[in-house]
């Protein structure tokens, strides 16, 4: 679905991405790991047409994206969650999910789609009514995840959907993107709890200094001792049963 070859870019003359070669298959779930500063965030506004390609290509379900504009590949089915968590704290919750339903006008389809969201997201539905600006952060989290539904995506990417949130409820997010995958939405996660995101993906690229350092199936990345002892202290749980549940 996604396929990006041999990607340069960055910021200006500043080369971030140096030859990134990464594949993502229509209905899965890929990783994307690597601590602060690594390129993760800089390949995510790539694909999303917020940074430009220096080299390379990026083609999504057909189309090569760096031909069109921002809002043009939200419309083609790639939606963005960003790593910031930005919500609309004078709007209420429904009124932020319904903001991310601006690409479309199938009425009825988006009343459905909202309903789902709440499905997911139960704590969203019983404070659809309140200004988010009062969620805690991993309500927001929520919000923005189903914001993101809203634009009835193909394929969601997820900017360190993690971050700053309590290990409860990364749990109970992480579950809930298990499930919104099994709806037939492709998930791209981009993350630095290794541990959390190598147990929901079935592949992983590990990323440093702008290049892909590693790469290979869930289950021979967690098990890999380099792996290990870089991001996952030498051990890991396997929580698959707690994320599926």
């Amino acid at each position: 679905m996604l396929e990006i070859k041999n990607l340069h870019a960055g910021y200006g003359r500043l080369k971030i991405l140096r030859g990134i070669n990464l594949s993502v298959p229509k209905g899965g779930i890929i990783a994307l790991l690597g601590g602060n500063g690594t390129g993760k965030s800089t390949l995510l506004k790539t694909i999303s047409g917020l940074l430009p390609v220096m080299e390379g290509s990026i083609e999504f379900d057909g189309e090569i994206l760096e031909r069109i504009k921002p809002h043009e590949i939200v419309k083609s089915g790639l939606v963005q969650v960003t790593q910031s968590k930005e919500s609309y704290p004078a709007m209420t919750v429904e009124e932020n999910l319904m903001v991310g339903s601006y690409v479309r006008s199938d009425r009825n389809a988006i009343k459905q789609d909202l309903e789902k969201i709440y499905q997911f997201f139960p704590i969203l539905k019983k404070r659809r009514k309140t200004l988010s600006g009062t969620l805690s952060g991993g309500e927001v989290q929520m919000l923005v995840i189903g914001r993101g539904l809203m634009a009835n995506p193909k394929m969601l990417m997820l900017d360190e959907p993690s971050a700053a949130i309590a290990p409860k409820i990364v749990l109970e997010i992480f579950s809930n993107i298990y499930k919104i995958s099994q709806t037939g939405v492709t998930i791209l996660i981009v993350e630095q709890n290794v541990r959390m995101a190598l147990l929901l993906a079935q592949y992983g690229y590990i990323i440093r200094d702008g290049v892909i350092m590693l790469e290979g199936k869930s289950e021979d990345l967690i098990h890999d001792p380099s792996v290990r002892e870089s991001f996952l202290g030498g051990t890991v749980t396997d929580t698959t049963r707690e994320l599926s549940a």
